[in-house]
């Protein structure tokens, strides 16, 4: 086996460096490994941390990964802002509302940019008779649909909030499906007049400072256009509300909640063991779904106590980037059609190498998409036979994908029409992404360097030799460029990890840890937990109540916190570059509306 690595981050330059160039240095003493046990434990947050909560926290209420620090509902804000600004505390990762027997709560996941392992959670209570606590969007933008979802979902109210309504069912909704007295049984047939009223007060540009209104300033006439919810180049059931002046998007607003399953509810009504794990594939259909399934896994092992053989870390690592792989080639294929708007010959190519690697998916799972793969403790079974065979098929894809890139691009990144297009387009700079909780290739894309395979190692990654591919540009071809050059890392990935499975000792070839076949995790343990899946830092957050199913089981996809930050990239640009854009994104509708 190879000698642990670490993959520091590297100077991030003018984005016009390859892939190849980042480095990698060996790993010192200190570096903390996949089943680290000051992970699973939880790190004690800095002094400074607790120093600047203490006067504002009524307890602690520590979670299995993070100190937790309990404040009133009226100093949210405060709180938040101190750890941003004087803790470091700069990566408001997801916000966690929900309900007890006799209270509701609402869970801000704090993390740094810099070192995601340090983590600090702030616990806010509200009176179950009236569930109000002060926003937490002042500080982190990225609260704002967290809030929303929260209020939609729950009822809890938070005060000064920027635009308190509901994100994934419609206005005309009754009651809020999380809460304890939700009645499913009750109409959700509204009266035409309350509908039109409703809907009505939503796009009166009287009654709103969003979409709709003449956010100019200068009287300028502006005219509201809908893209969607079913327009081809939205990537899911997305839609968008335009306010235009002339061909400029003057404010745009991401519409979602189209397609939302219940997929927390499902979760909580499902068993640890068996009956959760199907269900992330479901959150991305673009091909990441071992990616997702990792996210449940690395939760529940740590909130249960499981280990994980590892031999099938390695396996996890390989179909990981393959799955990987399969999600960045739709994205960079798709592009095309998005921004050049036909069949082209990248999109052709990104196909087909799509249904090599499905193949090699489905050799492994059983499955093309739905892989259901995973199992807590490891995987489901062994790699396909002949086994050798199969790994051989792995190196001989692994070693022709950089010669794929180097086509897509000539076709993409150096294709006049696609740099006309997206060269100084949709900009999102760092600080803004940092902002709104960016993470993945749309936060590498401008400058920030934060991959979860290298600063929360799991896995088999910090065993392996690649980087973390960043550009400083932040534009829409920044973002191309990113999913090009992780395409060559996950080769680099795969071929180490297809010769580390065969040379393995057939002996220690163990698929799967004992696991009792009932996990009854401890009662009221917490747990967040996050991987580094296709379309950045996806997290699940877990509590038991110490039966065989989830308390309460939330999702944080990373598209909706990237998707929020839409009309940052889009304001003052064309509706051509709006389409650009959204493309850039990668969104997978599956993970927004969940």
């Amino acid at each position: 086996m190879t000698p642990p690595q670490t993959h520091p981050r590297p100077d991030v330059g003018d984005g016009s460096t390859d892939a190849n160039d980042v480095a990698t240095d060996d790993a010192g003493p200190d570096d903390a490994g996949p089943g680290d046990a000051s992970l699973a434990a939880g790190r004690a947050p800095t002094d400074a941390a607790a120093a600047l909560l203490d006067p504002l926290a009524i307890s602690r209420d520590d979670h299995l990964n993070a100190p937790a620090f309990v404040v009133r509902g009226d100093e949210v804000a405060d709180a938040l802002a101190l750890l941003r600004d004087r803790a470091g505390f700069d990566h408001c990762s997801c916000v966690t509302a929900q309900q007890y027997a006799s209270r509701y709560e609402t869970i801000y996941h704090l993390r740094t940019y810099d070192d995601p392992t340090e983590e600090v959670s702030v616990v806010v209570p509200a009176a179950t008779a009236d569930p109000e606590t002060e926003s937490g969007a002042t500080a982190f933008t990225t609260a704002n649909w967290h809030e929303r979802e929260a209020y939609d979902l729950l009822g809890i109210r938070y005060r000064d909030h920027p635009d308190l309504r509901r994100i994934l069912l419609p206005e005309t909704w009754q009651g809020h499906p999380l809460s304890r007295d939700y009645d499913g049984d009750q109409s959700q047939v509204v009266p035409l007049t309350e509908s039109e009223r409703l809907h009505g007060d939503a796009l009166d540009p009287a009654s709103t400072g969003g979409v709709g209104s003449d956010s100019t300033g200068g009287g300028t006439e502006t005219m509201m256009i809908n893209l969607g919810p079913h327009h081809p180049a939205t990537h899911g059931v997305l839609h968008l509300k335009a306010l235009l002046d002339g061909e400029t998007v003057v404010d745009v607003e991401p519409d979602i909640g189209y397609i939302h399953r219940c997929e927390e509810q499902m979760a909580q009504r499902g068993t640890y063991r068996r009956q959760i794990m199907p269900y992330p594939d479901r959150w991305d259909w673009g091909g990441g779904g071992l990616l997702n399934e990792w996210a449940y896994a690395r939760a529940a092992e740590d909130l249960a106590g499981v280990d994980v053989p590892d031999y099938a870390q390695v396996v996890r690592t390989l179909g990981a980037e393959l799955s990987r792989v399969l999600s960045h080639l739709l994205a960079v294929g798709t592009y095309a059609l998005d921004v050049i708007g036909e069949f082209t010959a990248a999109f052709m190519y990104a196909i087909q190498e799509r249904e090599r690697v499905q193949s090699l998916l489905e050799d492994l799972t059983g499955q093309r998409l739905m892989f259901n793969y995973l199992r807590l403790g490891g995987v489901v079974w062994d790699l396909p036979q002949p086994r050798e065979e199969w790994l051989d098929d792995v190196r001989e894809f692994a070693a022709e994908l950089p010669e794929r890139v180097a086509e897509f691009r000539d076709l993409l990144t150096g294709n006049e029409i696609i740099q006309l297009r997206t060269v100084d387009t949709g900009v999102l700079p760092a600080d803004v992404a940092r902002d709104y909780g960016c993470t993945g290739p749309v936060a590498r894309g401008s400058g920030v360097d934060y991959d979860l395979r290298r600063d929360d190692p799991y896995g088999w990654y910090d065993e392996l030799d690649w980087g973390v591919v960043t550009r400083e540009a932040g534009d829409n071809f920044a973002r191309l460029s990113v999913r090009l050059g992780e395409l060559e890392e996950s080769a680099r990935i795969l071929t180490q990890c297809a010769d580390l499975l065969a040379d393995w000792p057939a002996a220690d070839r163990t698929v799967q840890s004992n696991v009792p076949r009932t996990l009854r995790p401890d009662a009221d343990a917490e747990i967040y937990r996050t991987v580094e899946a296709a379309k950045g830092e996806l997290g699940v957050y877990i509590r038991s109540d110490g039966t065989e199913s989830p308390a309460r089981f939330k999702i944080r996809g990373p598209s909706f916190s990237n998707l929020q930050a839409l009309p940052e990239m889009a304001r003052g640009e064309s509706v051509a570059d709006l389409i650009a854009t959204v493309g850039s994104l990668d969104t997978i509708m599956g993970e927004v509306d969940r």
